[in-house]
């Protein structure tokens, strides 16, 4: 580097993206993380753009590397879903997460996560869930008046942005349901389900394939018999 050159402030700050510690305490929290996480990736997929995050730090200040968060599962909608080692909020049109959720663990305790809500209060959040798998009850907070406020009644509120409820099943097991009314596919289920989507948008992909290679070798054949293919 040459004498006369300068490195603004910017380049001189650091924005770790962990800080180590596992994602989940347990099976059940993981287990909840992975299930809203596949979900909603799912349910957002052909609605809009909309990039679906689990366990990201993210940054809501530039210049503030001590002032961030990483939720169990976000979304910011209207950003494109890529992989980010961190989500860096004035990197990303200024768009704090619209939705951000918390999956408990015997980890947490109540000043915990109202340190959370305070903070996502503060940086722009507009919905703010709180899932416990240990007693099968979820927490719901909405802006309101540029507060996050808790929900009266949880079960029967439908997400503004998402379009998802949570209830209680046959079996009195909390569920999530999509806009569709069909439940959010459990652990197991995701993981197949998106194993034979990816088979069957491979098998889609591979049959476009052929189609191609068709066409090619037919418009090849057609130049050697003098013919221009486009015009055909």
């Amino acid at each position: 580097m040459s004498p006369n050159s300068t490195i603004s402030p910017e380049q001189d700050i650091e924005y770790p993206y962990s800080d180590g510690q596992p994602m989940a305490e347990n099976m059940f929290q993981w287990e909840w993380i992975v299930l809203l996480k596949l979900n909603i990736d799912r349910l957002l997929k052909d609605r809009q753009p909309a990039l679906v995050g689990s366990d990201n730090f993210v940054y809501p200040v530039k210049g503030e590397p001590k002032i961030v968060v990483a939720p169990d599962v976000y979304v910011a909608i209207g950003r494109p879903n890529y992989l980010r080692m961190s989500y860096k909020v004035w990197e990303e049109d200024g768009i704090f997460p619209q939705v951000v959720m918390e999956v408990m663990s015997p980890g947490n305790d109540a000043r915990e996560l109202e340190l959370k809500r305070l903070f996502y209060e503060r940086y722009g959040a507009e919905e703010f869930f709180i899932v416990n798998p240990d007693d099968h009850t979820v927490k719901i907070y909405t802006r309101q008046q540029n507060r996050l406020l808790l929900v009266s009644e949880p079960y029967s509120f439908v997400s503004p942005r998402l379009g998802i409820r949570f209830l209680f099943d046959d079996n009195n097991e909390l569920v999530v349901m999509g806009p569709d009314g069909q439940a959010f596919y459990k652990y197991d289920e995701a993981n197949n389900r998106i194993e034979q989507e990816a088979k069957r948008a491979d098998q889609a992909a591979t049959r476009a394939d052929i189609e191609a290679a068709k066409r090619a070798k037919l418009a090849a054949k057609l130049r050697e018999l003098g013919i221009d293919p486009d015009t055909v």
